[in-house]
């Protein structure tokens, strides 16, 4: 940068095409950290998956570090098979996945949602984080579109720092939604979580 001249700084968060960004094309596979047992990522008892990379880059991301695609660790068959252990455990409700943005990771997350429905159908649920919008989606890849029908919630939209709300459930700004997504399908229409709070 040259001096006297300006840093650019973001101010909204960056917003794709349809089918403009793909996994394939972006992700490494790579996974920022491995959360079990946790509280906070959806409801109930959770195991949480945070896959590296995201290119929405919004403002006040509270995960900065993970919008880089090699950042942390390889997925690998070892952490996959710890996932299933943990998730094995009969207290444990579900799967998070959180990023960076899961659904430019589809390598990774359709790899361990479809060993979960193998292995246990929809006793347990599994939740989703994302930066795209519901509508947004139904325009993408079909591996966007695949992982989206494994998945029972999804959390859409990205963060809009103006809309920053610390008393909502679940998600940061209000813009952001919990949608229900098999009932969505099935209705045509996006249907918000029933037990939504605030």
């Amino acid at each position: 940068m040259s001096e006297g001249r300006p840093s650019r700084v973001r101010t909204a968060p960056r917003n794709p095409k349809p089918k403009e960004w793909r996994a394939a094309d972006l992700s490494h596979q790579y996974v920022a950290s491995y959360k079990p047992f946790n509280f906070v990522d959806g409801e109930g008892v959770r195991c949480s998956l945070y896959v590296s990379g995201c290119m929405f880059s919004c403002p006040g991301c509270y995960n900065l570090a993970a919008q880089n695609f090699r950042y942390g660790k390889p997925y690998t068959q070892e952490l996959e098979d710890q996932i299933i252990k943990d998730m094995a455990q009969p207290y444990v409700q579900g799967l998070t996945l959180l990023g960076g943005e899961p659904f430019l990771n589809t390598q990774v997350c359709l790899k361990i949602c479809r060993r979960i429905r193998a292995e246990f159908g929809h006793t347990k649920d599994i939740w989703s984080w994302s930066g795209y919008t519901w509508d947004e989606l139904q325009k993408e890849t079909d591996d966007k579109l695949e992982l989206l029908h494994l998945i029972d919630i999804l959390v859409d939209g990205r963060f809009l720092e103006p809309k920053k709300d610390l008393t909502l459930q679940f998600r940061g700004s209000s813009n952001q939604r919990i949608i229900d997504v098999p009932a969505s399908f099935e209705q045509g229409k996006v249907v918000i979580w029933s037990r939504l709070v605030r």
